[in-house]
């Protein structure tokens, strides 16, 4: 479980200049396949960016545009990181809720050469999720985000979302797909892995890492990938979703 409430302002603003996002789909049909390695974009021995592919059929210009009105499902708003405002909804679509905030590095799980307790103070080895070998996610290879812990504000089972659920992340014009991972605190939204974060472009180090701003998480209802550690299962089931929830909302190009 990810218990940090990181502050993004002062660590993170230096290394804005190149964020490019990645892409996602569905939970009913299933596949067993063999895990995937880490994304394209998650990064050299310095956990430096690398430019990443992009992620399934859908363009991330259609997804925004499936997202541009909210229908807060959340009873109040989100803080983006500890002390800011409260800001940021959960808003409810047709097959999915979805919301824009920042994106703080999750490095928590299995130790690994870029996620451990000394590139990450606030690193723990567990995920509120876990592979099928009943290890801790590999923050490092699997693009997984963070949903708060529920809460009477919002609980994401009450929106039909669990962990393995499919997850479209857009960012800087790419879509990337993820699961949901982790849980977070209960008060603060924005937040996915270092793989997540190295796919879209986006400086995936656990301290300076992460984008303040301009970051869509769009969360499908009643999916999942299983086993949770299979990336090219949840790009397989979130282009399909992302057809689908684009189709759903009238905003099909």
């Amino acid at each position: 479980m990810a218990c940090r409430t990181r502050v993004l302002g002062a660590v993170g603003t230096a290394l804005l200049a190149a964020a490019l996002p990645a892409t996602v789909l569905p939970a009913e049909a299933v596949s067993l396949g063999p895990a995937a390695g880490p994304p394209a974009g998650a990064g050299g021995p310095g956990g430096e960016r690398r430019a990443p592919d992009q992620e399934g059929s859908v363009a991330a210009a259609d997804l925004l545009a499936a997202t541009a009105a909210c229908a807060p499902v959340s009873k109040g708003k989100y803080r983006t990181d500890a002390g800011a405002a409260e800001t940021v909804p959960v808003c409810d679509a047709t097959g999915a809720v979805f919301w824009k905030a920042d994106m703080d590095i999750d490095c928590d799980g299995q130790v690994t050469p870029h996620c451990n307790t000394t590139t990450d103070p606030w690193f723990q080895n567990q995920t509120a999720f876990s592979q099928s070998d009943g290890k801790p996610l590999n923050s490092e290879k699997l693009p997984f985000v963070v949903v708060p812990a529920p809460s009477g504000r919002w609980s994401y089972t009450a929106s039909g979302i669990r962990g393995g659920g499919v997850v479209a992340v857009v960012h800087g014009g790419r879509v990337q797909y993820a699961v949901v991972g982790d849980t977070g605190p209960v008060g603060i939204i924005g937040e996915a892995s270092y793989a997540a974060a190295g796919g879209l472009g986006i400086p995936p180090h656990p301290q300076r890492g992460g984008v303040p701003s301009g970051v869509t998480y769009i969360l499908f209802k009643n999916s999942r990938v299983s086993p949770i550690e299979n990336h090219d299962e949840a790009v397989r089931l979130g282009d399909v979703l992302a057809k689908k929830f684009v189709r759903e909302n009238g905003h099909a190009r």
